[in-house]
């Protein structure tokens, strides 16, 4: 891979942060709160069945773009291959999360209302897996970064910042949702504005 086509993957990034956004949109229009029953969480995959659905397939879409993402970066940083593996299991985590609504929403005529609890508030467990794999792949870059100055090393700080978040349970849900998407947009822009000085550099050092 050219640098040229290298920095044409950073666009992944910024596409992969739309289809998330408009994604859960979609899916979470009309929503029933943390702690509706089993009857009206079915109601809702009746009701809303169309944006469930293509909310939930949008979103999955940015899960595999975070897959591409990720690697793209480790190819063009020579990371090893343990971010690209932490961000796919993030990615297949990720569209699990909205796969377990999309499911409900096709299958709302036949299921019940004990089931429909079960698949809507599985979220919780996919969404907990994803906040823990996605610590690979930003702990990977952060330490690459900062050995081969391939990206500023204050980004590579900020990078290994999140990782931690992510690694903390409490407070996972924030490098998720705040974290996660800043450090895609931050990278990408730095990717595709970045020289070729620092590819030299990262090259010279490994």
């Amino acid at each position: 891979m050219n640098t040229s086509e290298s920095r044409s993957w950073a666009f992944v990034g910024p596409l992969t942060i739309a289809f998330w956004i408009v994604g859960l949109v979609l899916l979470t229009d009309h929503q029933p709160g943390d702690h509706a029953t089993g009857g009206q969480i079915l109601a809702w995959y009746k009701a809303h069945t169309d944006s469930i659905l293509l909310g939930g397939w949008l979103f999955m879409i940015g899960c595999l773009g975070f897959v591409a993402f990720v690697a793209s970066v480790g190819r063009r940083l020579a990371a090893p291959a343990l971010a690209l593996a932490g961000g796919a299991i993030a990615g297949v985590a990720g569209m699990l999360t909205a796969a377990t609504d999309v499911a409900g929403g096709l299958d709302k005529n036949d299921i019940g209302p004990a089931t429909a609890a079960t698949f809507h508030h599985a979220v919780d467990l996919f969404f907990i897996t994803a906040e823990l794999t996605a610590v690979l792949p930003l702990a990977v870059v952060a330490v690459v970064a900062w050995r081969t100055r391939a990206l500023p090393r204050w980004w590579a700080a900020f990078s290994g910042l999140v990782a931690v978040v992510l690694l903390v349970g409490p407070i996972g849900w924030l490098g998720v949702i705040f974290g996660m998407p800043i450090w895609i947009l931050g990278t990408s822009l730095f990717v595709l504005l970045g020289s070729r000085a620092p590819l030299r550099t990262a090259a010279a050092a490994a």
